[in-house]
């Protein structure tokens, strides 16, 4: 393998699957093992059979589904537990066993003798029933470094395939894995790999760090999940390997994208909007400062295409906007105030901001329709009736008619509230027109009491990352959350019909002689 080359071990759906609140039935795991198989990663871990029947039984079908890359089934040193391995038809086990003085006294209760004897069987064990091994030494980074090579050393004397350091309570620094590594590969002649823990923010950089002092493998998982902080960001010790350190993987990067919220939406675990390559406003731009610049060359304010891991860029209207972001955000609309209306817009856009006032493309619509005397959007969609059931004991339901463009749709779904329902019934209807994802959802209270009049926000996002932010107002929850949905999915639609208009201009443009 080329030292430039770095293999990727993905831990999702065992370590990811460790984070607290998170369970994956079998049919959820099958499905993000099929995407991590197209997104191009080495190995799967796909988890630890011996903790459930289900574990066992979602390890099956996940073998069943004969994906391209190696799978691998996680065990202790213990023989139950390989053979629980091997009985879900996995060929690939990764055994581990705690090596740290505070682990063997406290958790094990066994001397330094007794764990390697039994690190060695297990390698043994693993390896007389043909299976590729891989072994961990739990705790690596805050066990005595000699006995730490002893173990490694006699495991691999014993046959294992591989061995993998674990930062296990992300206790550990870049300097010291860097030495940590170095001195490992001069005693042992196999493919190291690296797990890191992110307790203090280190995991993306220690992983860097032991590749290059000589690692050839990652464990990391989707979105960085895992017990605690969770794990090493796959998506961005990925691009950081890419970009910052020439190095190689197999990753389809144009796919990060859509396995984030893939499994976001799969394990219910929030992205931050900040978090590094898949946030939400890892590509958005609110500054004037900022939006000129990117709108001028993006690698001004942006150190990677957002098309790169399946984004795309997108701008923001609020206080620190600028004459050219607010342009650039008016034209995808097709609107093309003056020079003067330009500023009149931005300088009440800006005076929106100021008072507090998160301001929506609905909001930047209404302010330049007024200014420009020109009326707002044609609304395709509209809302004609609807109607909810829930209760304590009812699943709720609700029942949505559409007209769009002159013609009646009605369709029913359920939901996790009737909000939810509602929602959902909507995109159902809607799916084959406009094909959008709800990426954020805001209930403000505006004023007291049981009779609040609230303020729903929303953002959506279409299949090709066009972005629209609205919002409604009004008493009733639901009926203000239908009217902000719809006018984002109006928003979105015009967006898609701006954007064919110009590539049908680009084409005609290309017969023009």
């Amino acid at each position: 393998m080329s030292e430039e080359y770095v293999k990727i071990y993905d831990t999702t759906l065992r370590d990811g699957e460790q984070t607290p609140g998170v369970t994956l039935t079998p049919s959820n795991k099958t499905k993000i093992a099929i995407k991590l198989d197209k997104l191009g990663v080495d190995v799967i871990e796909v988890g630890f059979p011996i903790i459930s029947q289900g574990e066992m039984e979602a390890t099956k079908q996940i073998v069943k589904q004969n994906l391209s890359c190696e799978i691998s089934g996680l065990a202790r040193t213990e023989k139950k537990d390989i053979d629980a391995v091997i009985n879900c038809d996995l060929k690939y086990v990764h055994t581990f066993i705690a090596t740290s003085d505070i682990h063997l006294k406290y958790k094990l209760k066994k001397t330094r003798d007794e764990v390697l004897q039994k690190a060695i069987e297990a390698v043994e064990y693993a390896k007389s029933h043909g299976l590729m091994c891989e072994f961990s030494a739990e705790d690596s980074t805050r066990t005595d470094r000699e006995f730490l090579k002893q173990v490694y050393k006699q495991v691999v004397d014993a046959g294992t395939d591989r061995i993998d350091v674990p930062d296990t309570v992300g206790y550990s620094n870049p300097k010291y894995i860097d030495t940590l590594i170095r001195d490992l590969r001069t005693v042992v002649n196999v493919p190291i790999s690296i797990h890191c823990h992110d307790d203090f923010g280190l995991a993306v950089a220690n992983s860097l760090t032991a590749i290059e002092a000589g690692a050839s493998c990652a464990h990391v998982t989707i979105n960085g999940l895992g017990e605690r902080a969770g794990n090493t960001s796959l998506e961005e010790f990925v691009m950081a390997s890419h970009c910052l350190y020439g190095k190689k993987t197999q990753i389809k990067t144009k796919l990060l994208y859509e396995i984030s919220k893939i499994v976001s939406n799969l394990t219910g675990v929030v992205v931050q909007p900040n978090k590094a390559i898949i946030g939400e406003n890892a590509f958005g731009h609110e500054s004037g400062i900022h939006t000129h610049g990117v709108i001028s060359n993006p690698l001004t304010y942006e150190p990677i295409n957002p098309e790169m891991v399946g984004r795309k860029r997108w701008l923001e209207a609020g206080k620190h906007a600028g004459l050219h972001g607010i342009s650039a955000m008016l034209e995808e609309y097709g609107l093309i105030p003056s020079q003067e209306q330009l500023k009149e817009i931005v300088a009440k856009v800006k005076d929106l901001g100021d008072k507090g006032k998160h301001i929506t493309d609905a909001d930047l619509l209404a302010i330049a329709s007024q200014i420009m005397r020109q009326e707002g959007l044609e609304q395709r969609i509209k809302l004609n009736d609807f109607v909810v059931t829930t209760g304590m004991n009812v699943v709720p339901t609700a029942s949505v008619r559409l007209i769009i463009e002159g013609k009646e749709f009605t369709t029913a779904d359920t939901g996790l509230g009737p909000v939810d329902a509602a929602l959902k019934a909507i995109q159902k209807i809607t799916d084959k027109l406009a094909n959008i994802t709800l990426r954020e959802f805001k209930l403000e209270s505006i004023t007291g009491g049981s009779n609040a009049l609230a303020e729903v926000s929303i953002k959506v996002e279409d299949k090709d990352g066009h972005i629209a932010s609205t919002s409604a107002a009004g008493e009733d929850i639901v009926v203000t959350s239908l009217q902000a949905m719809i006018n984002g999915l109006n928003r979105i639609m015009h967006k898609q019909a701006m954007n064919r208009n110009k590539n049908k201009d680009k084409e005609l443009r290309k017969f023009t002689v």
